[in-house]
């Protein structure tokens, strides 16, 4: 099968690693009259969809995107095969002489088996023992296997050409049935940081995470209970940016994944409270108008400081991180001895401990607002603002205000960002000598095009044209249309987009509210 899609193709013969698993992924979800299921059925319990294969070695014309208008909207490249880690596509781009994953493109099937009557001949070496097998079909792959059982008498031939890992673009978000193309840059998992380009970075970021939690004994491993089952943890990563939206930090973050906590068990109470968002716009404006000083720190590791004497409560047992088992106690788990984000109690308790500390320092909590506090004496006037880690410092009195940041350092483990420039995700940009302050999320809103495939759409200043009306006309009519749009995530869509009216962007409201009514009933016209 290698030697034959080789032969068909114009790529040269170092790209017979990428025909091999092709052909390997193809032999796993392919009927065959020896077997009465194929191995991807035995392992995955259903049939596989075939409808997403392709011809391997045809050409495709592949999205991309653009960095001026006239550029051409697309690269013609060459379909080598499936990414394991991630429905789509690998193609081969000559111009840049790179392989990389996207979700879909245009591929030119018909022309590729029209132009192809004539195979060359393929010369290729034959590795015996090494196999290509896809890591979720592995146990049920023996269909490969066919005419290999005379492995152990043959001598092996190790081929000595250098294999290099394809580079890969980003990371995706998977769909079902058709696939698109999105450029999401922070991994998702744990293999995918290690395997991406900046994986030194995410490394370093994970080890500093686990520096963090040695140095304030979060946990201490032991055998699991009888009858106790931990609950699992995953690595959350971000990339921070500065107020112009360029990565200034790597942040991989342990997470562990409460919902599996049982309530009455390991967990009791949960609520928390944040700052609402108009109150900081409130606050700010109040700042803006009066020239107050405006500044902002960040808690490191927060949530390891929300426990009275540093302890946590229940008997909370969690699975040891992936990437940093302890050698030799494979076998155990860790048994939380401080509070780590994910838990349910973990923001309730942080919140109640910033709240008595703050209190020692002689601030006043809001009894409307429970995420504000203030401290006046005579003329000096203080503001203190919580949204989970994130603190902003508003006042009149700069000796005032740095000893807040002096007393909330001696406390806390603090990170001083000094003037707030950067907040949630929002640009604060100031004209103090004409006392005016301005509020931006041109970077979160880029992000958000970004991340639903929409950074090259039009843009205009009317968020909704006038005399549009959504009807039930609309909606797709045939099971396939259904299928493919109840996959589209129009909920998180809109959501996203309500953070930015909420927050700055006033004017959307009527557009979200329309699309928001229109897809919760289909059946009414707005």
């Amino acid at each position: 099968m290698v030697r034959s899609m080789m032969s068909q193709s114009d790529l040269s013969t170092s790209f017979w690693g990428y025909a091999l698993e092709t052909t390997t992924f193809t032999l796993n979800r392919v009927p065959s009259k020896s077997v009465q299921k194929t191995p991807h059925e035995m392992w995955k319990g259903k049939r596989p969809g075939m409808s997403f294969m392709k011809v391997w070695g045809c050409k495709a014309y592949v999205k991309h995107q653009m960095s001026t208008k006239l550029e051409p909207k697309s690269h013609k490249c060459t379909f080598v095969g499936y990414p394991k880690e991630t429905k789509g596509y690998y193609f081969f781009n000559p111009k840049k002489n790179k392989v990389f994953v996207a979700r879909t493109g245009v591929f030119l099937e018909k022309e590729f088996l029209s132009n192809n009557g004539n195979g060359r001949n393929i010369e290729l070496e034959e590795v015996q023992q090494q196999q290509f097998i896809e890591p979720e079909v592995q146990q049920t792959s023996q269909v490969v296997e066919e005419n290999s059982t005379d492995l152990e008498t043959q001598p092996l031939r190790r081929s000595t050409r250098e294999r290099h890992e394809p580079e890969r673009y980003g990371f995706l978000v998977t769909t079902h049935g058709d696939v698109i193309l999105v450029d999401q840059d922070e991994p998702k998992t744990y293999h995918e940081a290690v395997s991406s380009p900046d994986s030194e970075k995410w490394l370093e970021a994970m080890r500093s995470e686990m520096d963090s939690m040695s140095e304030n004994q979060v946990w201490t491993l032991v055998e699991p209970p009888e009858g106790i089952k931990p609950i699992r943890c995953k690595w959350v990563f971000k990339k921070k940016t500065n107020m112009d939206g360029n990565v200034q930090t790597y942040k991989g973050q342990l997470v562990a994944k409460g919902f599996q906590q049982i309530h009455g068990v390991d967990y009791d109470e949960t609520f928390s409270p944040v700052a609402m968002i108009k109150s900081i716009r409130i606050l700010l404006a109040i700042a803006a108008f009066h020239d107050y000083e405006i500044w902002q720190m960040d808690v490191k590791t927060a949530f390891l400081n929300g426990f009275h004497n540093g302890k946590l409560k229940e008997d909370v047992y969690m699975t040891q991180p992936e990437g940093f088992v302890t050698p030799g106690n494979a076998t155990k788990v860790c048994k939380l001895q401080r509070s780590i984000y994910g838990l349910k109690q973990a923001s309730r308790r942080w919140n109640l401990h910033f709240n008595d500390e703050i209190k020692e320092f002689g601030f006043i909590r809001n009894e409307d607002e429970p995420c504000v506090y203030k401290k006046i004496s005579g003329s000096i006037v203080s503001f203190l603002i919580l949204y989970v880690d994130d603190i902003l410092i508003i006042g009149n009195d700069i000796p005032t205000l740095q000893s807040i940041k002096t007393w909330l350092s001696s406390c806390f483990s603090m990170k001083d960002l000094g003037d707030a420039a950067y907040i949630l995700g929002v640009k604060i940009y100031r004209d103090r000598s004409r006392r005016l302050l301005g509020l931006s999320q041109s970077t979160y809103i880029d992000k958000v095009l970004k991340r639903f495939s929409m950074e090259e759409s039009k843009r205009g200043f009317l968020p909704m044209r006038h005399g549009i009306s959504l009807s039930k006309e609309m909606c797709p009519s045939s099971p396939q249309e259904r299928e493919r749009m109840s996959q589209i995530p129009y909920a998180s869509v809109i959501g996203s987009i309500m953070y930015a009216m909420i927050c700055t962007r006033p004017d959307l409201s009527y557009a979200l509210s329309m699309t928001s009514r229109y897809q919760e009933n289909l059946g009414e016209g707005h």
